[in-house]
């Protein structure tokens, strides 16, 4: 039986797709870790034992037709249970859609299926993907593999956790202001946030909403392009486009920032790793440059923006099934009842400015490095970040500004393990470009990764 250990998942589809492995061997290896693992880790909300197995047996049998084998031909890949998988229940996390099963797949996940990615089952997140924890009334909480006390990270913890642990070769996310690349930093695997429209989402309420992306969550630098290059591409119903990448120097001009200037605080063991993770970055490529955009006002228009969409979203339901659902949900819904048409406006247009003055940033700098998150991985018990650094933060989202300021300008971003000193706990550092330069991020992360910038196993 072959192990989702012993490679990373190009080298697995390589060898699926040359018939050296067979998917059901690959399937039921998956499916066997998650067995042994998963009572104590709370990954996975939904296991599709039997519609994984027969899916593998499906591909088996094309491979030996001599029919075409996609991509990920009999790769196991999770989807996160906010994101609609055909014939497989997504209950969001929410008690309300506990049998809810879709008859269609999202257009992310159909693309998935149509490369040969088998769907093994739908992972935790907290309530329609909104908590610090990653946890809910149907499972949970999702442990964080290095230390089973703290959390693996919200929202998409289940599918970093299946990912770090080698219970599926690949995963999907969302995420809205740090959902991917907060568990990837927490778990410590690759964490995409790609540029809103690399990955269409068609069936979006609000086709031009850029604050929400999907994501990948993978162990290697190649397997996550590998993934987002399965998911990425226009769709005629999705307005949203990445747009073209913005040309860039010869010679990469990285600049790095620990908080944007102030724009938020930092957790002091975060600063400490990120100044060593910089030190470790300048032995390979130089000096790097201190340097970053003015993003003031940034936090409270993308909490404006934010609120309102989920008011937009949710405020009905809220309002009609209040005391089934979370205390966090319903304030996180809650936040946008009062927002009116011009608070929204005023919110645009402060957008506008920071996105003009990002992308005047990179057209003197290609990649800015950032940490992932301003604070370690805490206790499954705290369910809600309070406090950074000391200080007493304004809401229960401001702990993650580091990574919702770049959702605000729609700038693609990745979280990329850094190299750890004896006993750290995992740390992410975040490297952002303009919109459509996804391939310079995966390029100087690839060259990183050699360099110790990898993910490591979980005891």
């Amino acid at each position: 039986m072959t192990s989702q250990r012993n490679e990373d998942a190009t080298d697995l589809a390589a060898r699926l797709r040359a018939g050296e492995v067979s998917s059901v061997d690959v399937t039921r290896a998956s499916l066997a870790r998650i067995d042994e693992l998963d009572a104590d880790l709370n990954a996975f909300i939904t296991v599709d034992t039997d519609g994984a197995i027969a899916t593998a047996i499906d591909l088996d049998r094309r491979r030996r037709d001599g029919l075409p084998c996609g991509p990920l031909h009999g790769l196991p890949v999770a989807i996160k249970d906010v994101t609609a998988t055909k014939g497989i229940r997504t209950t969001q996390g929410s008690i309300l859609h506990a049998d809810h099963v879709p008859d269609r797949d999202a257009e992310s996940v159909a693309r998935l299926r149509r490369a040969g990615a088998v769907i093994v089952g739908k992972t935790n997140t907290p309530e329609f993907a909104f908590g610090a924890v990653c946890t809910n009334q149907l499972k949970g909480p999702t442990r964080n593999p290095w230390n089973r006390d703290l959390t693996s990270g919200g929202s998409s913890g289940g599918s970093a956790v299946a990912v770090a642990t080698g219970m599926v070769a690949l995963a999907q996310g969302t995420d809205f202001g740090g959902s991917v690349r907060m568990p990837a930093s927490f778990c410590g695997v690759v964490g995409l946030r790609p540029t809103p429209g690399r990955i269409p989402e068609p069936d979006r309420p609000l086709g031009w909403s850029q604050l929400q992306t999907q994501g990948v969550l993978a162990r290697s630098v190649r397997d996550t392009a590998l993934m987002l290059d399965v998911m990425s591409g226009t769709h005629p119903d999705d307005p949203v486009h990445p747009g073209s990448p913005r040309p860039v120097a010869a010679e990469l001009r990285i600049a790095a920032s620990l908080d944007l200037g102030g724009a938020f605080p930092v957790d002091p063991e975060v600063r400490l790793a990120f100044v060593r993770a910089l030190a470790d970055i300048e032995r390979h490529t130089g000096p790097v440059t201190r340097a970053h955009p003015d993003m003031t006002g940034g936090a409270e228009a993308f909490k404006t923006l934010r609120a309102a969409e989920s008011w937009f979203r949710s405020g009905e339901l809220v309002s009609t099934h209040r005391h089934r659902l979370s205390p966090s949900f319903v304030w996180n819904v809650q936040q946008g009842r009062t927002i009116g048409a011009a608070d929204y406006l005023r919110a645009e247009a402060v957008r506008t400015t920071l996105w003009r003055r990002a992308s005047a940033f990179f057209a003197d700098h290609d990649v800015l490095i950032m940490p992932s998150c301003a604070v370690m991985p805490f206790s499954n018990d705290t369910l809600e970040v309070l406090e950074v650094g000391g200080k007493t933060l304004p809401s229960i989202i401001d702990y993650l500004a580091c990574t919702f300021l770049i959702s605000l300008i729609g700038f693609p971003a990745v979280s990329l393990p850094a190299p750890r000193v004896r006993n750290q706990l995992p740390f992410g550092i975040q490297l952002v470009s303009s919109p459509g330069n996804e391939a310079v991020l995966l390029s100087l992360a690839s060259a990183l990764e050699t360099k110790g910038f990898v993910q490591r196993w979980t005891p």
